[in-house]
């Protein structure tokens, strides 16, 4: 199954979606610095919510995550990714975290603007 590769520029926050990476020496560069890969957690420890969950209706998936959404802190995206298919939901602050894909195997992706990224696996 693909994954969702992405990575951050620690000065700046820049966050791009890679599609073949660099496999030289030099990587992908921003701020004069390596852009370092971001690693999707699974577990939630804290207090607000941050890996997507779902319900399988009517061969559709219905995602939720059960976080805040403040202009400062929020989802800021929910992706599912599929052997062949990426599909992104942008999201912005007062919005309900939430989005609707057909139904297929594959993983779900939410990131928060201040604690990253997030997976599950739907089967």
């Amino acid at each position: 199954m693909r994954e969702l590769i992405l990575k951050k520029c620690n000065e700046c926050g820049a966050l791009v979606k890679v599609i073949n990476d660099c496999h030289c020496r030099c990587g992908i560069v921003c701020c004069d610095e390596e852009m370092k890969e971001v690693v999707a957690n699974s577990t939630d420890a804290a207090l607000e919510k941050h890996v997507p969950t779902y319900e399988i209706k009517d061969n559709v998936i219905e995602v939720s995550v059960n976080h805040v959404m403040n202009n400062d802190h929020y989802i800021e995206w929910i992706c599912f990714v599929t052997d062949d298919k990426e599909e992104f939901v942008y999201l912005k602050p007062e919005m309900k975290a939430s989005a609707t894909f057909n139904y297929s195997s594959g993983t779900l992706y939410a990131y928060c603007n201040q604690h990253g990224l997030w997976q599950t696996v739907v089967k």
